[in-house]
């Protein structure tokens, strides 16, 4: 089995269609695991709760949370759905940044930062995070975020437990390039 598949595939599951394997996500995002286990194994017969417990510790962008009695899952951010993760407001540091492709600047730079298919905008603390996230999607452009200008303005900010930071938007006033 290859784990990043599985992972990509768990992903899409947690964050935008749990019902494409039959199961429904909580108010809170949160999966029942068993659910999840016999719905993954219908494309991936070998899974079992060894390989999913597995990928959640192994994921490098720690994109999963267990519930403590390990009988949920969630994905932390990302979501299409409406879920509430239960984030926590909290302020932001001065300046976070935001990775994207060199393509899609001309509309940002008009419209700002939005969420498009997900609930929030996700940003980085870091140029070389971001660039990593730029990368992903064509040859990348790095966006600084004047967030604390922004929540001094009264936009609000989330912090996910993976470190990935959240907003509802980013209005072009707030951007520069690097």
């Amino acid at each position: 089995m290859n784990d990043i598949k599985i992972g990509k595939y768990i992903c899409l599951i947690l964050r935008h269609k749990p019902e494409i394997i039959g199961i429904e996500l909580d108010k809170n995002g949160w999966a029942n695991i068993d659910e999840l286990i016999n719905g993954v194994k219908k494309k991936y017969p070998d899974f079992n709760r060894e390989r999913l417990e597995y990928i959640v510790k192994t994921d490098n962008k720690q994109r999963y949370s267990l519930s403590d009695d390990k009988s949920k899952i969630r994905a932390r951010q990302g979501h299409s759905i409406d879920v509430d993760v239960e984030l926590k407001e909290l302020t932001p540091p001065e300046l976070l940044y935001h990775g994207t492709a060199e393509r899609f600047l001309e509309s940002i730079m008009k419209e700002g930062l939005v969420p498009k298919s997900r609930l929030y905008v996700h940003l980085s603390k870091d140029v070389e995070t971001a660039e990593k996230v730029g990368k992903r999607h064509g040859k990348p452009a790095v966006l600084k975020i004047e967030t604390g200008k922004m929540a001094e303005d009264g936009f609000k900010f989330y912090l996910s437990e993976n470190g990935v930071w959240l907003t509802k938007a980013v209005p072009p006033k707030y951007l520069s390039l690097i």
